[in-house]
């Protein structure tokens, strides 16, 4: 079977970690962009004000992705950059830049992808509660509906928000990211279903002005447990966990996200763990939340895996020599098997793989070239079990690379490069990584040579 004639082969990025131009032409502060400065929560006290200035760079970068044969580009649109104060006025520039930006993908001939919340949160509207205000899904939706109605004609795939588990669990719960606050159960539950509404008002902006040609997505991640074997029984156990939810670390879950979304209702146990706290939608509020999506969106980089080693030296997902990326992240390529097949069968969806890939220890080498052998290698074994998943009967559809370019890799800063293209910052120089020579050949091969 292998991949479908028409995969969507592609890479991607967010706007906040590679644009740059960070007040220019009329953009708003976002939270990330007030915390960076703020000092004490970025390694080195790095700032995205530059990063890899994609913002004066884009025609440049979009010339190299045609270079590299993407079929398709999956970007965000920084929602400060398009509404400085996040509401009401519009900055006609930064809303050009992405109409620009749409354009130039399409005459070479690659599809956009646009996500239209990856965390940078405009910093008027955390001041007036932001995620934990109810009032952002309408927010949201005012915003969805001005980035729609002026690229809607000319994009297809959306994804309405990029990983909750992050930006509310990391950012909310546990305070490791912006704004690097820890809050108690009843607020986080609050702040959820300020998401699910958010993503609700989005679809339906979308459905209103794109019409019939959406495809629309979400971008979650979430922990994946990988089964020792293929028993029914052990199946069925990494299944369960891979779903299950507690009152500890609900916002860090798959369900939490994904069940109101395709299913139309908080995940079972809700009500037991979290009784009375547990916020009461309307049947209105669950209808849009709940409206039909086309795709399921997956970030992934790492499976969950029980060695049974010992715990208090190596954690659950490790062992004595156990391979891991610059990141600390797990090297498991059963991921992309057990992933897709786990979302398939539950919410019935296509799958989307909307990020996948590894921080490598990548430089320029004497010959002017960077050889990233680890990186072809880590996302080869990645894809065989992909293609795995396809030979199986789910129905995959793409497959996008993190990430187009090394850039600001948020509370590392920029000491970890995970981009199919080196960028040196001093001088902004772009070089195509050997990983980007060969992912053009496995594009172009459409998957076939992976086995060779």
């Amino acid at each position: 079977m292998s991949f479908s004639k028409d995969f969507l082969w592609g890479a991607a990025s967010a706007a906040h970690q590679l644009e740059g131009a960070y007040l220019e032409d009329g953009k708003g502060l976002g939270i990330w962009n007030f915390f960076e400065h703020e000092g004490g929560h970025i390694a080195y006290n790095e700032t995205a004000d530059v990063s890899c200035d994609h913002y004066h760079h884009m025609k440049e970068d979009v010339a190299l992705m045609k270079q590299i044969g993407l079929k398709s580009y999956r970007f965000s649109v920084s929602w400060p950059r398009v509404m400085p104060e996040g509401i009401g006025r519009v900055n006609e520039k930064g809303l050009q830049f992405y109409s620009d930006l749409v354009d130039e993908l399409i005459s070479a001939g690659i599809e956009p992808m646009i996500t239209l919340f990856h965390w940078n949160l405009p910093l008027a509207l955390f001041e007036k509660g932001g995620w934990k205000n109810p009032d952002i899904a309408d927010w949201f939706g005012e915003y969805t509906e001005v980035v729609v109605k002026r690229l809607g004609d000319r994009v297809k795939y959306w994804m309405t928000i990029n990983e909750p588990q992050m930006f509310i669990g990391f950012g909310l719960g546990m305070g490791l990211m912006a704004p690097f606050e820890k809050n108690d159960t009843q607020t986080m539950l609050n702040a959820s279903v300020n998401v699910f509404r958010a993503h609700g008002k989005a679809v339906t902006a979308i459905r209103k002005y794109v019409g019939a040609e959406a495809k629309i997505g979400m971008a979650p991640t979430g922990s994946v447990w990988i089964p020792k074997d293929d028993s029914s029984k052990e199946l069925e156990r990494c299944r369960e966990m891979s779903f299950a939810i507690d009152k500890d670390s609900f916002f860090m879950g798959n369900s939490w996200w994904a069940d109101p979304l395709f299913l139309g209702h908080y995940p079972e146990g809700s009500e037991e763990i979290f009784g009375d706290m547990l916020p009461k939608l309307s049947k209105e509020e669950w209808d849009e939340i709940s409206q039909p999506l086309d795709f399921y969106g997956f970030n992934v980089y790492e499976g969950a895996h029980e060695h049974f080693d010992d715990e208090t030296k190596y954690g659950r997902y490790e062992y004595m020599g156990s391979p891991h990326t610059m990141m600390g992240w797990s090297i498991t390529p059963e991921v992309l098997y057990y992933a897709p097949k786990f979302f398939y069968e539950r919410y019935h969806k296509p799958i989307m793989i909307t990020e996948n890939g590894m921080a490598g220890m990548d430089w320029e080498s004497m010959d002017g070239k960077v050889h990233d052998y680890q990186r072809i290698d880590f996302t080869r074994r990645y894809l065989l079990e992909l293609e795995r998943a396809v030979n199986d009967g789910i129905d995959v559809i793409g497959y996008q690379h993190w990430s187009i370019m090394d850039n600001f890799e948020w509370c590392q800063g920029y000491k970890m490069r995970f981009g199919l293209i080196h960028v040196d910052y001093r001088t902004l120089k772009r070089t195509l990584k050997d990983s980007a020579y060969w992912y053009h050949d496995v594009i172009a091969s459409n998957g076939a040579n992976l086995s060779v």
